[in-house]
């Protein structure tokens, strides 16, 4: 099993993810703040407490392992956000080992022959992993804290914003 660094994560701006969601492209968003998720919250996102990852993220791997971008976010996604997409990926690989993905969303390398690592699938199969090998892990660059600051009030993107809460940052 390949063990992923926070280094290896990739980032997603927040401008970035706000395009995505204007565009209604299909993005999955984990919000993995625990008690500080008041105040407000992507829109679409689903929360999921960094406190209930060691069980939940089993069936976050089913249920979203056909889509085609996720993104975790905490606070300021420096430690609870980049925790939870390490913990995604390595569940990811254990549940689903015949596919070998790394956090970009590519197949790894043989390391004997530098071709992409193949598994034998049955008819049907090829189809689910062609698509769950195309998911793309993200870690919301900044969080809900650099979120807020720019899309807070726009309320196509922020639900349940209460300004108050951050007058005095986070």
């Amino acid at each position: 099993m390949a063990t992923i660094t926070p280094l290896q994560l990739k980032r997603m701006s927040r401008e970035r993810l706000s395009t995505l969601l204007t565009a209604l492209d299909p993005v999955v968003i984990i919000d993995v703040r625990d008690s500080d998720h008041v105040g407000g919250h992507i829109k679409s996102s689903r929360h999921v407490p960094s406190s209930t990852l060691d069980y939940t993220v089993p069936g976050l791997v089913r249920q979203f392992r056909n889509a085609p971008k996720i993104v975790f976010h905490c606070a300021l996604s420096q430690q609870r956000g980049p925790s939870a997409a390490q913990k995604y990926l390595r569940e990811r690989e254990r549940m689903f080992p015949s596919i070998s993905v790394n956090a970009t969303g590519k197949k790894e390398l043989d390391d004997d022959t530098r071709e992409p690592k193949e598994a034998e699938t049955t008819v049907g199969e090829s189809e689910k992993k062609q698509e769950f090998s195309q998911q793309e892990v993200y870690v919301l660059d900044g969080g809900f804290v650099k979120w807020q600051e720019k899309y807070g009030y726009d309320e196509r993107l922020t639900e349940n914003y209460n300004a108050d809460l951050w007058a005095n940052g986070y």
